[in-house]
């Protein structure tokens, strides 16, 4: 019976030691890097058009949006050439997204 008792009471000493710590923004929304990030993006002739109550619509080239957490090296290289993004409706999205990381 003792040896079950210290069994649990070492267990229970110990777990915060071997738990992984979560690392955390100041922006619950936010992007967190760790290490060398290299982003290369490059857009021509884009359009985006929203059309109605609430609608979306995007070009994104090489980013890296909210609630993201990077370790490690990072390279994004994105091009868009004539990318068009229309949205017309009520709650409707459209998006050309290249090289993104993270986010809707």
């Amino acid at each position: 019976m003792r040896i079950v008792t210290f069994a649990v009471a070492v267990a229970m000493i110990a777990t915060p030691v071997f738990a992984q710590q979560a690392q955390r923004s100041s922006n619950p929304q936010g992007v967190q890097i760790q290490g060398n990030t290299d982003i290369k993006a490059d857009q021509k002739n884009v359009t985006a058009v929203s059309v109605g109550e609430g609608n979306t619509a995007k070009n994104t080239a090489g980013a890296i949006k909210g609630g993201t957490q990077i370790q490690g090296n990072t390279k994004i290289k994105a091009s868009q050439k004539n990318a068009t993004a229309v949205a017309v409706g009520k709650n409707n999205t459209a998006g050309n997204e290249a090289g993104q990381i993270g986010g809707k």
